[in-house]
């Protein structure tokens, strides 16, 4: 599951960075859990936890089966 999170934080990562922000994998747990830590613009920004949920989680929720939830670090 790991890796398949990674490859698609890979597609998502272009966007971010598009904005001078990026995201990092920290953790996947068994239960379906993605640890993140967001970079750059991101991690100053009033809107990252609208990207979080909007964004990232979103699309690793419909790319990744079994994913539950993503948390920043």
């Amino acid at each position: 599951m790991h890796e398949k999170v990674k490859k698609a934080l890979d597609v998502i990562r272009p966007y971010l960075q598009a904005d001078d922000g990026d995201v990092e994998l920290i953790d996947v747990t068994d239960d379906g859990i993605v640890h993140v830590k967001l970079l750059g613009a991101c991690s100053t920004c009033p809107m990252s936890q609208m990207t979080l949920r909007a964004g990232v989680e979103r699309a690793l929720i419909r790319e990744v089966p079994g994913i539950r939830r993503v948390e920043a670090v």
